[in-house]
């Protein structure tokens, strides 16, 4: 072989460029894939929020219907 150290140089790095380089790469990419599909505390806390402010306003929804339900018998019927 004898070659010089800069050509030894040279091939270690497209070896490492070849192998491992992509291998870390993917690797990091599926870490990160794998974070971003959990849900974080304030992502939690928003859903909670959400889902209280749609049980509010389903409960609002009904009073408003047994209200037009009692004034007005065939609201419905003139949708």
């Amino acid at each position: 072989m004898g070659g010089t150290l800069g050509e030894l140089i040279t091939i270690a790095v497209i070896i490492f460029i070849a192998i491992p380089a992509p291998l870390f790469i993917v690797l990091y990419f599926i870490t990160k894939w794998k974070q971003s599909r959990e849900i974080s505390g304030g992502d939690e806390e928003m859903l909670e929020d959400l889902w209280r402010l749609s049980q509010r306003l389903e409960e609002r929804l009904e009073i408003l219907e047994t209200i037009l339900d009692g004034e007005l018998p065939d609201w419905r019927k003139k949708q």
